[in-house]
């Protein structure tokens, strides 16, 4: 754009409207909304008139900034220039005072323009749901002359932004004429309200499906923390051929195998995207290292961030935060340390990273200089989780005393997540009163959860205070909860097995434990011997 305006600076003779409004589209399009309206200033200032095309512009950037007063005195040029009926400036006007709360100066628009088509009666009900009024929304639907498949969906669209999935599934199936957008829009409903089996009965009805249609129930299951339906759905989508995963699907299927830990198909999945023209795309290969450094091979995340030619935040996040979770703090922060040279600013996610690395290296004041400087550099509020990892910065580091203080001067009430780790730490150093009052908090916050419970009656069996154990053993009893067993996730034949311990519900069970009999039997002919006590209390 620069170049752009320096010929257009030049041009001798007064620019006539068409490279007037070239100019300001080029603005537009790059987002610089500001210079489209000084430069529109400009043009009045040389009493250029403008034309039908030049307002909508003009008017959308000022509603992109939320410069409204701005964009009054836009219409005011254009009802002075002539073109109040006009209904491309009319439905840009709509959109605008919509998008700005101001939906009655919207209707006054709409109620003036002579010739309304359809586009600005899809605009007004668009800027009634977008208000949150449906009830003016049906009205004005119920009353438009003409109704094309993009008011349709635009109405069933306010239905499914307001939760009511009912209504919503009623009016798609009065709908006259549906096209796959009508059916992606419905199934993208079912997913984001956390209804899958509705989302998988009405993909397997759709007439035709394309990619939107898969990635609306990928993304529809990987939302609802349905990883191996995930999988599965990937691999049918490959193996039916009809529609190939672009880049979105490729990151959804990558996040599945790093929540599931599997880490072959993971690398499936990177080599295919490489194949398929996908080398190089950013969102992929932050997906990548997020995998990697997941599933445990932090090497092959160094190495898709080495090779990679444009990093963001993300990207910086990510590496940072699994080279951190691997214990290689040393590294992540000399990573922070390139990230500032490379010009990228650091987030709140970032000093999650930072804080866990000075946690995994137990370098207490380091930590705390980069909690402050957090706030105080970058202007970034502390959240729970900066708390929290403080907290257990503190307390790993043997400074109970200091942790508890840190806690009670918070400036929100502690969760969970900080309480355990207190009462974590408290097993490590012997801390048994500070323990018990951990174990309060996290039954206050986590009455359904025994394994509080046991972690206490850990720290009791260490000390061998064998009647504790037995007095906490008896109020776990009494609550009527049971730790749920431990679980584990294998890749196998290019699928994830999960299975449980004590599990006697396997089909391959009798193989399972033949298989553990003889571990068991190898590890005791080179002496060791397993914490049967420790495995049986942590379950």
């Amino acid at each position: 754009m620069a170049y752009a305006r320096k010929v257009f600076d030049q041009i001798p003779d007064p620019p006539n409207i068409a490279l007037w409004n070239a100019m300001f589209k080029g603005y537009a399009q790059n987002e610089s909304y500001r210079e489209v309206l000084v430069l529109f200033s400009n043009m009045k200032g040389l009493d250029v008139m403008p034309n039908c095309f030049t307002f909508p512009i003009v008017l959308k950037s000022c509603g992109k900034i939320n410069a409204y007063v701005e964009g009054q005195e836009v219409q005011c040029v254009a009802i002075k220039g002539g073109f109040r009926a006009n209904p491309f400036v009319g439905t840009t006007l709509i959109d605008m005072y919509a998008g700005g709360g101001a939906v009655i100066q919207a209707y006054k628009v709409f109620g003036e323009m002579v010739e309304r088509n359809v586009v600005a009666w899809t605009s007004m009900i668009s800027g009634y749901i977008l208000c949150c009024n449906m009830v003016s929304a049906r009205h004005l639907f119920d009353l438009a002359p003409e109704r094309d498949v993009v008011l349709w969906n635009t109405m069933v669209s306010g239905y499914i932004e307001l939760g009511d999935m009912v209504a919503a599934r009623k009016l798609f199936d009065e709908m006259p004429n549906r096209d796959v957008m009508s059916w992606n829009t419905v199934l993208n409903g079912y997913a984001n309200n956390g209804d899958v089996e509705a989302c998988e009965r009405l993909f397997e009805e759709m007439p035709e499906r394309n990619i939107f249609s898969w990635n609306g129930l990928i993304g529809g299951y990987a939302r609802n923390g349905k990883f191996f339906e995930v999988m599965e759905t990937f691999k049918r989508m490959l193996i039916e051929g009809n529609v190939l995963p672009n880049d979105a699907t490729l990151v959804i299927a990558l996040s599945a195998c790093s929540r599931l830990g599997a880490l072959d198909l993971g690398k499936w999945v990177h080599a295919y995207a490489e194949s398929n023209g996908y080398k190089g795309n950013l969102y992929i290969e932050n997906a990548l290292i997020d995998m990697y450094a997941k599933c445990g091979i932090i090497e092959n995340a160094v190495d898709v961030f080495k090779s990679m030619g444009r990093k963001d935040l993300i990207t910086w996040n990510t590496i940072i935060n699994g080279i951190a979770m691997h214990g290689h703090g040393s590294d992540a922060l000399n990573l922070f340390c390139e990230m500032k040279n490379a010009g990228e600013t650091p987030d709140g996610i970032t000093f999650i990273g930072i804080l866990c690395a000075c946690t995994h290296m137990g370098l207490v004041e380091d930590g705390f200089s980069y909690f402050q400087s957090m706030v105080d550099d970058y202007s970034i509020v502390p959240q729970i989780e900066h708390y929290g990892c403080m907290v257990d910065l503190f307390a790993r580091a043997g400074l109970l005393d200091r942790a508890i203080e840190f806690v009670r001067k918070m400036p929100m009430e502690a969760d969970a997540v900080i309480w355990a780790a207190l009462l974590g730490a408290c097993r490590i150093y012997k801390n048994i009163k500070l323990a018990e009052v951990a174990l309060d908090q996290l039954i206050k916050l986590e009455p359904k959860n025994p394994s509080n419970f046991v972690m206490l009656s850990n720290i009791y069996g260490d000390l061998g205070r064998w009647k504790d154990v037995a007095r906490l053993k008896v109020a776990m009893r009494d609550t009527g909860l049971r730790k749920l067993p431990g679980c584990s996730l294998i890749e196998v034949n290019n699928s994830v097995v999960e299975f449980y311990s004590l599990d006697e519900r396997h089909s391959e069970r009798e193989e399972i434990y033949g298989a553990l009999r003889g571990l068991t039997k190898s590890l005791r002919s080179f002496e060791y011997l397993p914490d049967l006590m420790e495995l049986e209390q942590g379950g």
